[in-house]
């Protein structure tokens, strides 16, 4: 049985899964659905569209599935999807999605900290760290693994690749290729993410030949294009190194810079 409290506002029409808390003063629209085990703290608000997955913690004062704040927004019904096991901590703010994408998706094992900002259609992957008031513009993508630091500021149609570090206070023009470590102002490319890499398992080996991948991109004098052509054709064939092309190839705003480029 669920545990709801008498001085909580849950929808008739809201679906409540097992063993899910929703404590004092907490506000649960119609059309959501709460997965089991989840817990909704005082004056959390979860509004139309939202679907919130198992053994999730929304903290107080955090709203999810608010309309978004698109000016091309014209009502139509979309969703704010939260995946299992994630916590959104105090006055975070997850909008739903609009017709471009129709949600608005956060993975499961991520951690929301206080007062950051996810907009709408905005799609993140599993084990993703929004540091505290880091705001994401609409319809941003950042993959498995990687941690905004506090503040961090991500322009609309970014991407940021898996298992990559961002520092606190950055502003994101472009997309961030997986597994680096970027920072100073302007937001450049200042090394792999080794820290990160070896917590999760990656070989001396491995890190190593992601280390070969970015010296042909950033260190060695080449342009994107020659970078990648010379990647193709001179370096093994691995796992990590077609994703980084793939990443690079498909970047509709381009990656940022080098620290030893002009």
């Amino acid at each position: 049985m669920s545990n709801i409290s008498s001085l909580a506002f849950v929808h008739p029409e809201a679906k409540i899964g097992k063993d899910v808390v929703i404590e004092p003063f907490a506000y649960i629209d119609r059309n959501v659905e709460i997965d089991e085990g989840t817990v909704v703290m005082p004056y959390a608000t979860v509004l139309f569209g939202a679907r919130i997955g198992k053994n999730c913690t929304i903290f107080p004062h955090a709203t999810i599935s608010a309309v978004p704040q698109d000016l091309k927004f014209r009502g139509e019904e979309s969703l704010a999807v939260i995946g299992d096991r994630t916590s959104v901590r105090e006055c975070v703010t997850v909008n739903r999605g609009t017709a471009s994408r129709g949600e608005t998706a956060v993975g499961s094992d991520c951690l929301l900290m206080a007062y950051s900002h996810v907009a709408h259609d905005c799609v993140l992957k599993d084990f993703v760290i929004l540091g505290n008031a880091t705001q994401l513009a609409g319809e941003v993508e950042i993959d498995d693994y990687a941690i905004l630091s506090g503040g961090t500021l991500v322009h609309q149609f970014s991407r940021i690749g898996a298992h990559t570090m961002i520092q606190g206070g950055s502003k994101v023009p472009k997309d961030i290729p997986p597994y680096t470590m970027v920072g100073r102002e302007p937001l450049t490319y200042v090394g792999l993410n080794f820290v990160g890499l070896r917590r999760r398992g990656f070989s001396s080996e491995v890190i190593n030949s992601i280390q070969d991948v970015y010296r042909y991109l950033y260190l060695a004098g080449y342009n994107t294009t020659q970078a990648l052509e010379r990647i193709e054709n001179e370096l093994p064939e691995t796992k990590e190194r077609n994703h980084i092309i793939d990443f690079v190839k498909n970047s509709s705003r381009g990656i940022i810079r080098g620290n030893m480029e002009g």
